[in-house]
């Protein structure tokens, strides 16, 4: 027995530490069993009285030797160092608990809210509540997605419940049980409120911009020219901007088509008039009313094709902006290696593309630049690489597809494919005289400001590329700065998921105490029973 004490000492020291462990952890709140505890204590306890009293007698002799002294000091110095180690570790999880910051490591983020929902909570006014339905099963998932909003802002208070546990609090809200069957979220501000049935942030971010922008804007797609149409329909679809109005309806933005010929003008409610794509050329009056719309402080987003037989062109041109009469080619930063379907990586400084980190994808694009005798101060805002030019000889281009630089006639890259800016107009005396009446006479502005935005294709927002790259974001970020919604540009959601695993909570436990306990102890153990091996090592 003598010639194991040693290694029972270092085996009972081993389970009294963990249990002493154990026990600060669960003073400063963490999980702990206490069967585990107690299990640690007895073992710890019982096989350090076997090793005293195997021991007892060599004891004595060594407490009468000056050997005592010595193994007393060096002791005390061990354990003096070992209690300050697990005092300092038990500060350091105590400030944890106090002070914590998340890390996303995945590749896309996927853990992170998007840029734009962070911008939303920012903005938060008052408290924002959001209320679960969902059963023990399914509010894993949900939890970890709320658990993300409330990290992100203190005005965040989230309550995950079991409708079959709390139907007071379903009963409260008027909800029936088949509403609740596959689980609903309650999102309020004060006492107004939206139900949201998909626990995605696209859809609760959209349901917080719903409660927080009191004023519905209205956004016009102008129609009767063969633009681009708002609504999928036939084997034509995947050209349409159905993906592109939805996403704008997301953001809370009212969209209807607008035909200025039945209407004789541009609506006072319409915030911003997008053409997309037109191939016809625009009556007088319709040229008439844009230019009053424009003039009045409206705000304007074209998107016109190479080669387009539209006029809308002199405007443009008026109001500061230079549409080419060519094609964008770039053979070496295209898409799939197509010349005519050119790849921006580059971005300029300004609202709408600051935040922009992915490239935007076109198909058959033409130059856009402000004019050379413009007042008004237009930004470049995505650019094509360096390899790229503007095609002229677009015939030929279209007879054979066969196309080469000229250095005397196509201009090389960088080329801007779209443009933003702000122009100034003198307010009409009728105008005028009716902002002074209702500023009570002290005066009004003489100016106002106009805002556009000119993209020389329309492709990169219609249904089939308007989920490439960073193709959303640029047309929604367009609007948004338009409308002077600048708290809104940022980068929306990402539809990727990253897989995870759901555990249940009583296989949570047992992973924790595996790694938490089980296996520390047990590298513990065996390394006590590697020291004891070399001892009894042949010439030791």
């Amino acid at each position: 027995m003598h010639v194991y004490s040693s290694l029972i000492g270092g085996f009972g020291l081993v389970f009294v530490v963990f249990g002493l462990l154990s026990v600060i952890l669960l003073l400063f709140g963490a999980p702990t069993d206490l069967h585990w505890i107690v299990l640690n204590f007895v073992l710890g306890i019982a096989l350090l009285a076997v090793w005293l009293a195997t021991n007892l007698a060599q004891l004595r002799e060594r407490m009468a030797s000056g050997e005592a002294r010595r193994v007393g000091t060096y002791g005390t110095s061990s354990v003096l160092t070992t209690v300050f180690a697990i005092a300092i570790l038990g500060m350091l999880a105590f400030l944890s608990t106090r002070y914590h910051h998340r890390f996303d490591w995945s590749e896309a983020g996927v853990h992170s809210l998007s840029q734009q929902t962070q911008n939303v909570l920012e903005n938060l006014e008052e408290t924002l509540e959001i209320v679960g339905f969902y059963a023990a099963v399914q509010a894993a998932p949900v939890r970890a997605l709320l658990d993300r909003y409330r990290y992100a802002s203190d005005r965040v208070e989230v309550e995950i419940v079991d409708p079959t546990a709390r139907p007071d609090l379903a009963e409260r809200y008027g909800y029936s049980r088949e509403s609740l069957g596959r689980g609903l979220l309650r999102i309020a501000i004060g006492a107004e409120s939206v139900e949201v049935d998909e626990p995605s942030e696209e859809r609760i971010t959209n349901a917080i911009l719903q409660l927080t922008r009191t004023q519905e804007k209205k956004v016009y797609f102008l129609t009767g020219h063969n633009e681009r149409p708002i609504v999928a329909e036939g084997e034509g679809g995947a050209t349409s901007l159905q993906v592109a109005a939805t996403a704008l309806r997301n953001e809370n933005y009212r969209v209807e088509e607008l035909l200025l010929p039945t209407a004789g003008a541009v609506p006072d409610d319409a915030d911003v008039v997008i053409i997309a794509g037109p191939t016809r050329p625009f009556l007088d009056k319709e040229h008439d009313a844009l230019r009053a719309y424009v003039e009045r402080g409206g705000s304007l987003l074209v998107m016109l094709e190479p080669r387009a037989r539209t006029d809308l062109y002199e405007d443009l041109e008026t109001w500061g902006v230079d549409v080419g009469n060519d094609v964008v080619i770039a053979p070496r930063s295209s898409y799939f290696g197509r010349a005519e379907m050119p790849v921006a990586r580059q971005f300029g400084d300004h609202p709408i593309t600051r935040d922009l980190r992915e490239a935007a994808l076109f198909f058959v694009a033409r130059t856009v630049q402000a004019g050379d005798a413009s007042e008004a101060a237009f930004t470049e805002l995505v650019l094509t690489g360096s390899d790229s030019w503007a095609e002229t000889n677009l015939e030929l281009w279209v007879a054979t597809s066969r196309v080469g630089q000229d250095p005397e006639e196509d201009r090389a890259g960088p080329l801007a494919i779209g443009v933003a800016g702000a122009l100034e107009f003198d307010v009409a005396p009728a105008s005028r005289e009716a902002d002074d009446a209702e500023a009570g006479d002290e005066g009004a502005e003489d100016r106002v400001e106009a805002r556009l935005v000119v993209f020389g294709d329309s492709d990169f927002a219609s249904d089939q590329l308007i989920e490439g790259g960073s193709n959303r974001d640029l047309f929604v970020n367009s609007v948004n700065w338009l409308l002077g919604d600048v708290e809104a540009i940022s980068i929306r959601p990402t539809r990727s998921r990253a897989s995870s695993l759901q555990l249940s909570a009583a296989e949570f436990n047992q992973i924790r105490y595996l790694t938490l306990f089980v296996l520390p102890e047990a590298i513990a153990l065996l390394g006590v029973f590697a020291w004891w091996s070399r001892r009894r090592a042949p010439g030791r």
